[in-house]
């Protein structure tokens, strides 16, 4: 039996199909919704529909982004010798919160997972292969600590060895199965710091 209306429902439905919202999180949003002002509704929906639309992947590092580059890459201050490689935005995120990472990123939007059946074809590899043709001295790869991480690491480092350039992976410090984005910020900095060569 529905307790509520259809368009109560359906937006209830809708908030409770996003990542992390139970559905007494999308009640409670619902409502919360519902109760703001017009305007602001109006702004919270173009928004969502702008971001949407406007969104695509930085040309060089494949993180999201509204310009052809984003603005880690777009930054002549930044070291582009040395790239930090991530599974996700969110991770890169984590890393620049602490500021003291001077490189780039690259964003893999993923990790190699047989069981998922998520291969290396999956994932961006292909377009951090391409940023090796130019002048890079360094990758380090700064995956999750879980068994896909690891095995997402290890294949990156076989893949870049031949090429010459120094690979590294952060240190441990990042729990086992943790995902870096939860990560406090002094425990990621140790993980940066300590990193060894693969």
């Amino acid at each position: 039996m529905d307790l509520y209306s259809g368009h109560i429902n359906k937006l209830i439905d809708e908030l409770a199909a996003l990542p992390g919202i139970g559905g007494k999180s999308a009640q409670r949003l619902a409502f919360h919704i519902i109760n703001m002002p017009k305007e602001r509704v109006r702004r919270l929906s173009e928004a969502i529909v702008q971001a949407r639309e406007n969104v695509r992947y930085c040309k060089v590092c494949c993180t999201l982004t509204d310009k052809e580059e984003c603005p880690v890459c777009s930054n002549p201050k930044r070291d582009h010798r040395t790239i930090m490689v991530v599974e996700n935005s969110r991770d890169l995120a984590a890393y620049e919160k602490i500021g003291k990472f001077e490189g780039v990123y690259h964003v893999l939007h993923g990790a190699i997972s047989p069981m998922l059946g998520i291969g290396p074809g999956d994932i961006r590899l292909k377009e951090l292969m391409e940023r090796l043709q130019g002048e890079v001295d360094e990758v380090i790869i700064a995956t999750n600590s879980s068994l896909e991480g690891e095995t997402t690491a290890m294949y990156i480092s076989k893949l870049i060895k031949p090429t010459g350039v120094k690979v590294t992976r952060i240190a441990s410090g990042v729990p086992v199965g943790g995902d870096l984005e939860y990560i406090d910020e002094v425990t990621l900095l140790r993980a940066l710091e300590g990193r060894i060569e693969l």
